[in-house]
């Protein structure tokens, strides 16, 4: 006899969330205070860290890719992630905004692509996994200036996430298939004796042509879009908040950091910080103490997982190949961190550029102030990071070309 072993899974799914959702209530109402103590702490981190993060960038790239830039900058990059990641050219531009953004911010990138037709929905579920960073000011505020009283160890700590991440990219992307031709890569394979400027300055006109909103109307269709992811994404930390609070006070044995970090990034940081603080200011971790806290960050927590699947759920991105890209990019970040620790530990403050850290005190806080005014040196350096990408493109197109004139 077959069983759809799928089938059973769908049907049961609805009593398998309805049950959890009565778990979940029964334990907030055995402990109200400890439960409404965890939301106000979930609250109060969305509200001072992630939402005045990722608010701009996610208007940005609405407004940007509406007016036709970020087709442009995918016709430019079109060389490096056709031949690295095995995505169209648009890809670029949801990268360099995952990296600089964090997530959901390259989910969302991932998404608008998919809704626009620039590609499918497995390749959305790639470029989604690829551009799922954990974001700069988590990084260097909460764990390097915050917890480790350090902007250079997250300096150190944000150089082999990204590094991990491409790797684990490049890792997923080996045995892809080539980019799905839509009516846009079509055009351009047509085009192809055309310079690559005009033809990126053709492609930004047809893509302004198609969406055809006013000024007006498109800033205030992407902060309503914006609001509205984010809002989802406060409503994921309050409820993991919660549920962090639960686990803890059911199985007081686990370490609280160890919990919260498996399912909450943000709040496994500040728990992190927290244990940190009892010891001296100034303190380093030991080679593994810090790979593991740069494979947890690489992991990310199941929090932001749920997250980016529900940003790509018109694509139909299943969570358990995400969650395995997530544990790939961990383990990466472990490892390079393990080999590159003594090189990590040797870069001085004075070399970097500080974004952050000096608002920060002892007691690990951080304030809304803090997070405004590190956005310029966050816009800074995603315009650093879409330079750096379109000069690799440039540089593979050369060799592609060399290579071609050879033969």
């Amino acid at each position: 006899m077959n069983i759809n072993i799928a089938r059973i899974a769908k049907k049961s799914a609805p009593f398998l969330s309805g049950g959890l959702a009565m778990l979940l209530a029964a334990a907030i109402i055995s402990s109200p205070e400890k439960s409404f103590n965890a939301s106000f702490q979930g609250l109060k981190l969305w509200w001072t860290l992630v939402f005045p993060a990722l608010m701009p960038f996610l208007m940005l790239s609405e407004m940007l890719s509406a007016s036709g830039f970020v087709h442009a900058i995918g016709v430019l990059l079109e060389p490096l992630t056709k031949l690295v990641f095995r995505l169209p050219g648009s890809a670029g531009w949801t990268l360099a905004l995952g990296m600089t953004s964090g997530f959901p911010g390259g989910a969302q990138g991932a998404a608008q692509l998919h809704r626009q037709g620039e590609i499918s929905g497995r390749e959305a579920g790639r470029l989604a996994s690829l551009a799922h960073f954990a974001s700069p000011v988590t990084l260097l505020i909460v764990v390097g200036a915050s917890m480790l009283h350090s902007p250079a160890a997250g300096y150190s700590l944000l150089a082999v996430h990204w590094l991990a991440g491409l790797a684990a990219g490049i890792t997923v992307s080996a045995g892809a298939s080539r980019p799905t031709e839509t009516a846009s890569s079509a055009k351009a394979s047509a085009a192809r004796r055309t310079s690559l400027i005009r033809r990126a300055i053709s492609e930004a006109a047809d893509a302004r042509a198609r969406d055809g909103r006013s000024f007006g109307r498109l800033l205030g269709e992407s902060v309503s879009a914006s609001v509205q992811c984010l809002m989802l994404v406060g409503g994921y930390i309050i409820i993991f908040a919660v549920v962090i609070s639960i686990i803890s006070g059911l199985r007081p044995q686990l370490p609280t950091a160890l919990t919260a970090a498996l399912l909450e990034l943000h709040l496994g940081a500040q728990a992190l910080t927290s244990v940190t603080m009892l010891h001296v200011s100034g303190i380093s971790l030991g080679p593994l103490e810090l790979a593991l806290l740069s494979g947890a960050l690489g992991w990310s927590g199941i929090c932001a997982q749920l997250q980016a699947l529900a940003v790509l759920k018109p694509a139909g991105v299943r969570y358990l190949p995400f969650a395995a890209s997530r544990l790939l990019h961990g383990g990466y970040a472990f490892i390079l961190t393990l080999l590159l620790y003594k090189p990590l530990t040797a870069f001085q403050e004075s070399a970097l550029p500080v974004l952050t850290g000096r608002e920060i005190t002892l007691s690990g806080t951080f304030s809304i102030e803090t997070i405004w005014g590190s956005l310029p040196g966050l816009v800074a350096m995603h315009l650093l990071m879409l330079l750096t990408l379109l000069l690799l493109s440039a540089a593979v197109r050369l060799v592609s070309a060399i290579r071609g004139r050879s033969r």
